[in-house]
């Protein structure tokens, strides 16, 4: 538990701050005192460390370098990542930007709306990675990461964000090659926004419109949403721009 101590320590104000956190979050009983030591012995080493599997992750290879992989054709990995903004004190408002690599396991899985077994797709063996600053360096740290669990080794991979374009410009940087997609609760969030555009005084009539589209979207056809949203804004109303603005959304994300 050395390494969750040392970063558990520099997201808040003390250790005594970070003993509550570790028993709260992590149901991990470690004292204050047991932190400190922990910081102090490990803290800088780990710092190390970290710094130098960013640089050979993101550094290019040498002229007449070969880089040898053997590929995994069974395995599946994916990546994801996303934003929130966080309070810090003395410096305000700014975003937290995580990013988690993971393995994806076929597990039959009983499917509520169809009441069906299906071989649904999970996300197992998550590693996380946090960073409070700008998507470059956040980028580096996520791929060194990928990098370091077998990335390049996998055929299939996929790259999963919430539309936001500086998720976009870091998959096409670092995960080029990997299938692009929007989670399913954003899209869906979307989904619901526009329904309630449509029809702001019908809520029956917002909820078919919802069924109906979310069928739509889970085929695969963005496109006929994003279309048919387009159609329904007209005039310069703030309802027509906020129709527009998510018929955007969906043919950015087909």
């Amino acid at each position: 538990m050395a390494k969750e101590a040392v970063w558990v320590s520099g997201v808040v104000d003390s250790f005594a701050e970070a003993e509550a956190l570790m028993s709260r979050v992590g149901k991990v009983s470690m004292s204050d005192s047991s932190i400190w030591r922990r910081v102090e012995r490990w803290g800088q080493a780990f710092q190390e460390l970290e710094q130098a599997r960013q640089e050979r992750a993101n550094a290019l290879p040498n002229r007449g370098e070969v880089v040898a992989a053997e590929a995994e054709t069974e395995r599946r990995m994916g990546v994801a990542m996303d934003g929130a903004m966080v309070h810090i004190r003395d410096e305000g408002w700014k975003e937290l930007k995580v990013g988690t690599v993971y393995d994806i396991e076929l597990r039959l899985t009983f499917d509520k709306q169809s009441q069906e077994w299906l071989d649904l797709g999970h996300a197992v063996n998550n590693s996380y990675i946090p960073h409070l600053g700008g998507p470059e360096v956040f980028g580096q740290l996520l791929w060194a990461e990928a990098q370091a669990r077998g990335w390049e080794r996998v055929y299939d991979t996929q790259a999963m964000g919430d539309g936001a374009i500086w998720i976009w410009n870091l998959v096409s940087l670092h995960f080029f090659d990997s299938r692009q997609c929007v989670d399913w609760y954003h899209a869906s969030h979307h989904l619901h926004d526009a329904a309630a555009l449509l029809y702001p005084q019908e809520p029956e009539a917002a909820k078919r419109w919802y069924n109906q589209a979310e069928t739509t979207l889970f085929q695969g056809h963005a496109d006929q949403i994003s279309a048919q949203l387009a159609q329904q804004a007209h005039g310069n109303s703030q309802r027509a721009k906020d129709l527009r603005t998510e018929a955007g959304y969906f043919d950015h994300n087909k």
